[in-house]
């Protein structure tokens, strides 16, 4: 039997490491959480740290795994990349997922190969950054260099606090860097999605809006997305070309990618985030709802380097969205109510990760998400409504802890 190694147990993982036994495999899973709720999915678990290049490398070549995936989990992707390409395995070049994973490294990489991308540079520490600053447009991203789900990302409107957004970035960052990068101002709703390479080509993609709370405490994560994209078409297709270029240059081959896109007035098109795995928060079964393909079936099959030519685009169909159940505090989870009319005619997926009397976080990042409910919808004016609305429809009571 094919042995896999899938870097990661999470609750978002999980849907890999069922695939992979589904397929046929042997599933072996490694973090350095051996209570994450995958493992107990997987044939074999061993406690070494997704982010740990030659720790994974070495337990790769003691299994003599045949395939190496991360799922869903962008401080993973170099690591799975880089002992691929040690061991042969099937993967994107090691050099090219360093560039995607890393913000520093891919703002360079586009403004060196002629893509839209907002002025920003990445520092060690705050002096330099002051230093640097007239030399900015406030207001300004100040983000983590290397880390995922929207985590450590603030905007900065007043110098003064610069010192604090930079090592709350940096708290979030494994290499100990922040990026400060220029605002660019969208029109409509910012695309996202998910899509998959063959051989080098885009062949398929499945864009969606991104729907953001505007009193969150961290307003620039998404907390849904809804399909179809209501971009025009010639839109979606100039995205989907200049994603083209960018993976001709960096030498792209087959996998599965996730996408965040700006579009400004005049049609211009800016590459926000390209992640070289999937999109996390239920977004590749969502993207089955809506269009039939099973990407982690693609994902799981490129990285044994099984036959993925089969492959193609397929439209949405329908209209759907996908919720990230949040609360606002951190505190103790008292309930989750869901209106009883939404639950019955729009909900056909509801995934919740806590339950009452929990601790859980307050919504500040990717790591905040209480659960994940997949809608369907009548309509698009349906759709952008209730998914704008989602508070009305869903209500999270947390108390602070220490009250009874």
């Amino acid at each position: 039997m094919k042995k896999i190694l899938l870097l990661g147990g999470s609750n978002f993982q999980i849907p890999s490491i069922v695939k992979a036994k589904e397929l046929g495999y042997y599933a072996i899973t490694c973090d350095y959480l051996p209570n994450n709720p995958g493992h107990k999915y997987a044939d074999e678990y061993h406690n070494v740290s997704t982010t740990d290049k030659e720790g994974v490398l070495d337990l790769a070549k003691k299994l003599k795994v045949d395939g190496i995936v991360c799922y869903a989990s962008d401080p993973g992707a170099p690591t799975a990349a880089y002992v691929a390409e040690k061991l042969g395995l099937p993967s994107n070049p090691y050099k090219s997922v360093e560039i995607l994973t890393n913000k520093s490294l891919f703002r360079k990489f586009l403004a060196e190969n002629g893509f839209n991308t907002p002025k920003a540079k990445a520092y060690a520490n705050v002096l330099d950054a002051l230093n640097d600053l007239p030399a900015f447009r406030l207001p300004v991203f100040i983000k983590p260099v290397d880390s995922s789900g929207s985590k450590g990302i603030s905007v900065l409107e007043k110098t003064e606090n610069l010192r604090m957004q930079a090592e709350y970035a940096i708290s979030f960052s494994n290499a100990g860097y922040f990026i400060m990068e220029e605002y660019i101002e969208n029109v409509g709703y910012q695309v996202g999605g998910d899509g998959f390479s063959v051989d080098g080509q885009l062949v398929f993609r499945c864009f969606n809006n991104q729907h953001f709370g505007e009193k969150s405490l961290n307003p620039f994560i998404p907390v849904g997305i809804s399909y179809p994209c209501i971009k025009p078409k010639y839109i979606q297709d100039k995205i989907h070309n200049e994603i083209q270029r960018l993976f001709d240059l960096l030498d792209i081959r087959s996998g599965a990618y996730n996408f965040e896109v700006r579009v400004t007035a005049d049609d211009e098109i800016w590459l926000v985030e390209i992640g070289a795995r999937n999109g996390g928060n239920l977004v590749p079964q969502v993207t089955r709802y809506a269009t039939g393909v099973d990407m982690v079936e693609y994902t799981i099959k490129a990285a044994m380097g099984d036959d993925c030519s089969m492959l193609m685009m397929n439209e949405v169909a329908g209209c759907w969205g996908n919720y990230k159940v949040n609360s606002q505090q951190d505190g103790v989870l008292q309930e989750v109510v869901v209106d009883s009319q939404f639950m019955q005619n729009n909900i056909v997926q509801f995934d919740m990760y806590y339950t009452s009397g929990d601790e859980v976080p307050a919504f500040s990042g990717s790591n905040g998400i209480l659960g994940m409910m997949i809608s369907k919808f009548e309509h698009v004016n349906e759709m952008l409504e209730k998914m704008n609305n989602m508070s009305d429809y869903v209500h999270v009571t947390v108390r602070s802890r220490g009250k009874v």
